[in-house]
C-alpha cells in the first residue's frame, strides 16, 4: 500500500496553500475534499454576498486574487480556486468525506473515508468550520412556529420581505446579514454581550496583532474563538443604510422563545416570524477524535500550527489561521513542518539501525 508523506484533509485557502508548499518541498502528498468540485466553503455561500461584501480574498500563494467586487463570491472564488488547482497540478481527490484518522502500523497515520484509507507519516488538517455550524440552545426554541436559519444556510435578504426577523449573535456575520434584511423587512439584533465596534482603520499590523492573540490561545489549548472577535466590528458603506434604519441597535439576549416570537429579560415580548442565528461555527474536526488530541481545557494545543499531543498532525484552518488574515502563511508553516518531522523521523530511523548494527 502506499504511504504518503502527508495527507491534506480539505481543500479550501489553508489546504491549497499547504498542497502548495508540500509540492515545493518535494513531499508526496495527496489533498482529500469532501465537496465535489472546488471552491471550499466559499461555493456554499449565499448568493447575495459579494466579492466587495468580503473585502477580497487573500491571495493563494504565488497567485493573485480575483479583483470582481460585484461577483458573487460562491462564484468568483471557487473558479479562482479550481483554475489554481489545475495550474500548479494539486493532487486533490473529491469527493472524499473523511471519517476517521487514527493510528496505524508503524508509526503511521491512516485516514478512513467509508471504505476507502490512505496511509501516510503525517497529517495536515484543513477542514475549518462551515460544516460544523453553532447554534446554541434556548428554552422553548422547538416551540418556535416561525422559520429558523444559520448563516451556514442563509437564504438572502428577499426570502423575509415583510418577517420580522431576530438577527442573533455579534459578530462580522450578524453585521452584514442586519445590514441586507434592514432595507426590506424589520429587524431585532440580539446579542449576548455588548458588540465591539472598531473605530480605527484595519491595519496589516492590526491583522498580525489579532491573529496572535488567537494563537495564544490555542497555545494553551484553549478553545480558539474567532479572528474577528478580536479585531472588532466595523460598518462597510453598504451598511450605512440599516444604521440609518437603527438596525444595530443592540438588544439583550433573549431568554425564552415563544411561538409567536421571544422573551426578553425584562419580561417583554418582542413578536418574530424568524429567528436567523448568526451565532458562529466550531472547528470540524470530529474525526480526529481517535488521536486524543484535545486538551483538559477542551481545544487543541498547538505549537505552531503542530499539534502538541501528536507532532505528526498539522493543523490549519484552525484558531487563528481560521481566516483569510493567516491561512496562507498556517499552509506554509505546515508544510515546512511536515517536512522536519519527516526528516527528524528519518534520523531517528538511521540512528536506530546503526546502534542495531554494532551491537
Amino acid at each position: 500500500m502506499r504511504t504518503y508523506d502527508a495527507v491534506v484533509v480539505g481543500a479550501g485557502q489553508a489546504g491549497l496553500s499547504a498542497s502548495y508548499h508540500l509540492r515545493r518541498l518535494g513531499l508526496d502528498h495527496v489533498v482529500l475534499d469532501a465537496d465535489a468540485a472546488p471552491g471550499g466553503a466559499w461555493q456554499h455561500r449565499w448568493d447575495s454576498l459579494t466579492m466587495h461584501d468580503v473585502h477580497g480574498v487573500a491571495a493563494l500563494p504565488d497567485s493573485v486574487p480575483p479583483v470582481d467586487g460585484s461577483g458573487r463570491a460562491n462564484v468568483v472564488v471557487p473558479a479562482y480556486f479550481a483554475a489554481y488547482e489545475r495550474a500548479h497540478d494539486l493532487p486533490v481527490v473529491r469527493p472524499v468525506a473523511v471519517d476517521r484518522v487514527e493510528d496505524g502500523p508503524g508509526g503511521l497515520l491512516v485516514v478512513r473515508a467509508g471504505d476507502r484509507s490512505w496511509t501516510t507519516r503525517t497529517l495536515v488538517n484543513a477542514t475549518g468550520t462551515w460544516r460544523q455550524p453553532f447554534v446554541p440552545h434556548y428554552p422553548g426554541v422547538e416551540t418556535f412556529a416561525g422559520e429558523q436559519w444559520h448563516t451556514v444556510g442563509f437564504p438572502g435578504a428577499e426570502h423575509f420581505r415583510g418577517t420580522r426577523v431576530v438577527v442573533v449573535g455579534g459578530g462580522a456575520s450578524a453585521v452584514q446579514h442586519l445590514g441586507e434584511l434592514a432595507p426590506v423587512t424589520e429587524t431585532l439584533w440580539v446579542t449576548r454581550r455588548e458588540p465591539v465596534w472598531r473605530t480605527d482603520d484595519f491595519t496589516s499590523d492590526r491583522g498580525r496583532e489579532a491573529v496572535a492573540l488567537v494563537e495564544e490561545r490555542v497555545r494553551r489549548g484553549l478553545p480558539p474563538t474567532s479572528v474577528v472577535s478580536v479585531t472588532g466590528l466595523a460598518l462597510r458603506p453598504q451598511e450605512h443604510e440599516a444604521a440609518r434604519l437603527g438596525a444595530y441597535r443592540r438588544h439583550p439576549m433573549f431568554r425564552a422563545v415563544e411561538p409567536g416570537g421571544v422573551r426578553m429579560p425584562d419580561g417583554s415580548f418582542e413578536p418574530a416570524g424568524a429567528i436567523l442565528w448568526a451565532t458562529g461555527f466550531r472547528p470540524a474536526v470530529a474525526h480526529l477524535a481517535p488521536l486524543r488530541l484535545r486538551s483538559e481545557h477542551g481545544g487543541i494545543t498547538l505549537d505552531g500550527t503542530s499539534a502538541v499531543a501528536d507532532p505528526r498532525v498539522q493543523l490549519v484552518g484552525y484558531g487563528p489561521s481560521a481566516s483569510t488574515i493567516g491561512a496562507n502563511r498556517a499552509g506554509r508553516a505546515a508544510a515546512r513542518a511536515v517536512q522536519r518531522h519527516l526528516a527528524g523521523t528519518s534520523t531517528d530511523t538511521a540512528q536506530t539501525r546503526s546502534s542495531a548494527a554494532s551491537s
